[in-house]
């Protein structure tokens, strides 16, 4: 069987050895030693100032948008995991949703400002796959008109634009550390913000303690264990040559869709990339369909991702996005981790050129 995705597992030797150290103190939570130490570790690697590891990825979100103390309508993308949309739903918010760029799939900039109006509170845009938005636009944007702007950077660990990590933009960004991402603390996630916002996302990701008996501020319980860290402090090692095994997997898929009818996705001038994932989009719904059926029959399963479109989701109002439908119609998500062998793309490449 051949999946989307694998986790990467580093050597069991190696993640009981940290894990050890959680085991003889018996501290297992409530940000032990382990859990500093990766935030630690992270920010030299990422380099980032401001980083608090979470349980997942997409309490971060939430978090944000509570912590900005957001409200009315926040523009966002169709074209993201579901966890985007929700995220400002569930926070009491009204997602505005603006189309994406046909190439890059992140959303299109040029749009913005026609769905700003007296309610926006604020963008949450998504870097899809890892590509970034146009940040300096949307920043531009965001200036002019006093609202502020979080990244979804689900996708985006190690990804560097202009010389920077792409966490370094936006008032707030978050990354999930999920299992089937390139780094990963089995579940979990990171928030990443501004240095005058960090005391209040770190309070409300922590019930709003300060110290055991004062509460400083309304808060949720969002805290990475110490099991979720001992497992990032083993894949942290490893992280350089996970993306440059999913470099050469992607270079090697390109060698061979660039002879099928697929389209790819373009990324955005003076980014380095992670190698996230490797999607490829297709003339239309039916030819996908018909080439899911014929891999799926080989055990080998991609992924339709992302879909559907969140402006069609049922609980949104959801607004005219042609580009985000038809994409997210057309687009899927091929098999991609490190170790997959030039073999497996073959097959995979083979399959997909005498089932179109």
């Amino acid at each position: 069987m051949i999946n989307v995705t694998k986790t990467f597992l580093p050597p069991q030797e190696a993640y009981q050895a940290i894990l050890k150290q959680a085991w003889d103190t018996g501290w297992l939570t409530n940000r032990g030693v382990l859990v500093q130490e990766l935030e630690t570790k992270l920010k030299g690697y990422l380099g980032v100032d401001n980083l608090i590891a979470m349980t997942n990825g997409t309490l971060p979100l939430q978090i944000a948008i509570k912590a900005l103390q957001l409200q009315g309508d926040i523009i966002t993308t169709p074209f993201s995991y579901v966890a985007t949309t929700s995220s400002i739903v569930w926070e009491g918010c009204m997602p505005v949703f603006v189309d994406i760029h046909p190439d890059y799939l992140t959303i299109d900039e040029s749009k913005i400002e026609a769905a700003i109006t007296p309610k926006t509170t604020a963008i949450l845009a998504t870097h899809v796959f890892g590509n970034p938005c146009h940040v300096e636009a949307i920043q531009a944007i965001a200036d002019t008109y006093n609202l502020k702007v979080i990244y979804d950077a689900a996708h985006g660990f190690g990804v560097r634009y202009k010389g920077q990590s792409v966490f370094n933009y936006g008032d707030v960004s978050t990354c999930s550390f999920h299992a089937t991402k390139l780094f990963h603390t089995g579940e979990g996630g990171a928030l990443f913000c501004k240095s005058e916002l960090r005391d209040a996302m770190y309070y409300h990701h922590n019930f709003g303690h300060d110290g055991p008996d004062v509460f400083r501020s309304l808060g949720i319980n969002a805290k990475m264990s110490e099991l979720q860290a001992a497992m990032g402090l083993a894949v942290l090692p490893y992280v350089d040559t996970i993306v440059k095994e999913r470099q050469e997997a992607v270079q090697y898929y390109q060698a061979l869709v660039d002879a099928l009818p697929l389209k790819t996705m373009q990324l955005r001038e003076d980014t380095v990339w992670n190698y996230s994932y490797y999607p490829v989009i297709f003339e239309n719904e039916t030819q996908l369909m018909q080439v899911k059926r014929a891999l799926e029959q080989k055990d080998i399963y991609p992924r339709r991702y992302f879909y559907p479109s969140l402006n069609q989701l049922p609980y949104v109002k959801g607004g005219n996005c042609p580009i985000s439908e038809t994409v997210a119609s057309r687009i899927m998500c091929l098999p991609l981790w490190a170790g997959i062998t030039k073999s497996n793309i073959k097959t995979i490449c083979n399959i997909i050129k005498t089932s179109m």
